[in-house]
């Protein structure tokens, strides 16, 4: 498949905010099938929507948390939670979006979100 435009630059945003390392194994560990997969993501999520100039990855990442909470995608809210770090948004940032989780997303959510969250950031980074 001939690299586009957007999963070109996809990629690099992908890189930046989820980290290389994050990325390059996901790639790696996708076959001819996942990779059908991958360059959707990579060119829409991360070429189009998260490269676009209207708010900053920091903002992003922030609204990436309250949607996946919100959609009970918890496993990949604790992946963003460490990209919302790496964008730049604080611990206590992270702790305010997840009041407003709870409280709009219902405490089932919202304690699931605070439990991804917490093991994410307890985790050792790279």
């Amino acid at each position: 498949m001939v690299e586009s435009e957007l999963f070109t630059k996809g990629l690099e945003t992908r890189r930046q905010v989820l980290g290389a390392e994050y990325v390059d194994a996901n790639l790696a560990g996708s076959d001819d099938f996942m990779m059908t997969f991958q360059h959707a993501v990579t060119e829409l999520a991360w070429g189009y929507a998260w490269s676009r100039p209207g708010l900053d990855q920091k903002t992003r990442s922030i609204l990436t948390l309250g949607i996946l909470a919100g959609l009970g995608r918890f496993q990949e809210l604790g992946i963003y939670t460490n990209a919302a770090v790496a964008s730049g948004v604080t611990v206590d940032e992270i702790k305010e979006a997840l009041v407003q989780i709870t409280v709009y997303c219902g405490t089932p959510a919202g304690r699931q979100a605070f439990l991804a969250a917490h093991e994410a950031l307890k985790a050792p980074r790279n």
